[in-house]
């Protein structure tokens, strides 16, 4: 007989590894029977509590829609979890400092991220997705994991904040009727180079994501539409899609850079204190 989730013993714990910048056991371990929906009853629970506190919600974070890096975290579908407005900062001229201090394991994630300005469809026409979208930005996702080793189940890392840390944007470049077609057919072939300093650490291609970022955000549609304790996006909301490349352990001291190939918007440089 399975030991039954209690969600708000589960919430407290993970919130209490996020503030205390601890550790904790992956949740299957003890409770093996814990899979993707419960888990979405913790994270749903978590941010009831985050909102009744005063953070605020700006967007959401895909994470696991490179669907390469998937056999190597034993993590087999994407996920999705909110970003707020104090973990979500702007660089300033494409350059941004962070400090690490906050984080479990921190990792980083080249990402395409986009700010809505209207619900997008659950389509597959990206360009009828990017209609939805004002502006299209680069991002490094700083990712965490309070479990040891970066060992875990799906259910585990949706529960754990999906594995959001904080969010960093590039300049953004607005959309319009000139520029969203071409965009729409860069998106799944761009190339992406990730450096620390002047050494290249990985590259990946637009179509890693679900075959395209804009098609990583309609399925962040069809997901949500699918888990009623979780509102659907709305005008206004940043939108980080899921990391090109593999997630890369990151340290204070480093600096890393981004560049986007032939998508034809800024790369990011970051430095971490």
């Amino acid at each position: 007989m399975s030991t039954p989730v209690d969600v708000t013993v589960l919430a407290t714990r993970l919130i209490d590894a996020y503030d205390g910048v601890t550790s904790l056991p992956p949740i299957t371990a003890s409770l093996p029977a814990f899979d993707v929906a419960a888990a979405y009853d913790v994270l749903a629970e978590i941010e009831r509590r985050r909102i009744g506190a005063g953070w605020r919600p700006v967007g959401r974070k895909i994470g696991f829609t490179n669907r390469t890096i998937w056999p190597r975290y034993g993590v087999y579908q994407p996920m999705a979890a909110r970003i707020w407005s104090h973990t979500v900062h702007c660089a300033d001229e494409g350059c941004a400092t962070l400090s690490l201090a906050p984080f479990v394991r921190p990792r980083i994630e080249p990402e395409v991220v986009f700010k809505l300005a209207a619900p997008p469809p659950a389509t597959g026409d990206p360009l009828a997705i990017l209609a939805a979208v004002e502006w299209i930005a680069p991002g490094f996702e700083i990712v965490q994991s309070h479990f040891p080793d970066w060992k875990f189940a799906a259910a585990d890392c949706t529960a754990a904040f999906g594995l959001h840390g904080a969010l960093v944007v590039g300049t953004p470049l607005r959309l319009d009727a000139a520029n969203r077609a071409a965009l729409a057919a860069r998106l799944p072939e761009f190339q992406l180079t990730l450096r620390r300093g002047d050494a290249v650490v990985d590259r990946g291609v637009g179509a890693n994501v679900l075959d395209s970022p804009a098609l990583a955000l309609a399925h962040l549609v069809r997901s949500l539409a699918a888990l009623p304790q979780f509102p659907p996006l709305a005008p206004g909301e940043v939108i980080t899609t899921g990391t090109v490349t593999d997630a890369w352990p990151a340290a204070p001291g480093e600096t890393w850079r981004s560049d986007y190939g032939s998508l034809g918007i800024e790369g990011l440089v970051l430095t971490f204190t």
